[in-house]
């Protein structure tokens, strides 16, 4: 919800937040997207799964509100706005309890110039809107819609961050939708910020990660600093599509069936010395660790490879004092 004199965030801002451990979270509303977007990293479908259990959704929603450290709840999917009832739950809690709503949305439901009321009530609440396109969204998605809802946003007096695959005359394109929708003065509106693509969900047939590189070169993961929760409960340490989807590591994934079981896991993902030391010194300094020596020239697409490798090799019932040791210089604790 922007208020008198809030900065206006961008896409720079929103990533220095989430690289604060324990500043945000992201919540996976819906499996369901009507867009079919060839490149979906999530495998999301017109009958994918959704919200059923509203009682346990609303415990987990009330458990992210109830943090008083988390500043920042990002909702997505899936398609956010085809849970009309749960994105608009989540939408008031999220913001009553002052908290920033940050939405990530292909803008299908920009049918209309002027979409229905309970929409532009979610946008009402928000600081901030991601908006995507790219040649695959608008397969399912037209340029009428992806117009109608940046316009929308705007509307409110919210930055649209309109993110796109960095692939063929992509970025050309959305900044001719981007023209379109607001003319010459676009960048007053929106920001554009070019993406890679996801081997993930339908992503894997599309896009691959050929380079391989020694794991003594891998830095610090971004990603494993801020928990994901989807609707059912299931918590991940990080945002890997394939580890909510439920490949990967088991130890990287909680199934719960309460707000205080979520509440559990996300501080359990937190305090994790592996993940902790990953998201700050990386995993190539990790490497040194006795535990892990032989991975530094073992060959890596990125750092989710060697992060899944270690996570493995990890006993979470025995303590590892130098892991520790590791997360806390990492952090610039004397120890």
């Amino acid at each position: 919800m922007t208020g008198p004199g809030a900065e206006r965030l961008t896409h720079a801002g929103i990533n220095r937040i989430r690289q604060t451990r324990g500043a945000t979270a992201l919540l996976f509303i819906t499996d369901r997207c009507p867009v079919g977007c060839g490149h979906c990293s999530v495998d999301s479908r017109p009958d994918s799964p959704r919200i059923t259990d509203f009682a346990l959704f609303e415990q987990i929603v009330d458990q992210l509100c109830a943090d008083p450290a988390r500043t920042m709840i990002g909702v997505s999917g899936g398609e956010p706005f085809v849970e009309r009832r749960g994105l608009g739950l989540a939408a008031r809690r999220i913001t009553d309890a002052g908290k920033d709503l940050v939405v990530y949305t292909s803008g299908v439901w920009g049918k209309a110039a002027d979409p229905p009321r309970w929409i532009h009530q979610v946008l009402e609440r928000c600081r901030c809107v991601y908006l995507s396109t790219d040649a695959y969204h608008e397969a399912g998605a037209g340029p009428e819609q992806f117009t109608n809802a940046a316009r929308a946003v705007a509307g409110h007096g919210l930055p649209v961050i309109v993110q796109v695959v960095d692939q063929g005359d992509a970025l050309d394109r959305a900044e001719e939708l981007l023209v379109r929708a607001f003319g010459a003065a676009w960048p007053d509106f929106a920001e554009l910020v070019p993406t890679q693509g996801l081997p993930h969900g339908r992503g894997a047939a599309v896009f691959e990660r050929t380079a391989r590189v020694p794991g003594r070169t891998l830095g610090a993961c971004e990603l494993v600093v801020s928990p994901v929760v989807r609707y059912d409960g299931r918590v991940t340490a990080c945002c890997n599509e394939s580890v909510l989807m439920g490949g990967g590591p088991a130890a990287l994934r909680r199934q719960c069936g309460s707000g205080a079981e979520v509440g559990a896991a996300v501080e359990e993902f937190q305090q994790n010395p592996l993940y902790r030391a990953m998201g700050s010194v990386g995993g190539g300094v990790l490497t040194r660790h006795p535990r892990f020596t032989d991975l530094a020239d073992r060959h890596f697409s990125d750092v989710c490879g060697l992060c899944w490798t270690m996570t493995r090799r990890v006993v979470p019932e025995q303590d590892d004092p130098l892991l520790s040791a590791i997360d806390l210089l990492g952090r610039g604790v004397q120890v």
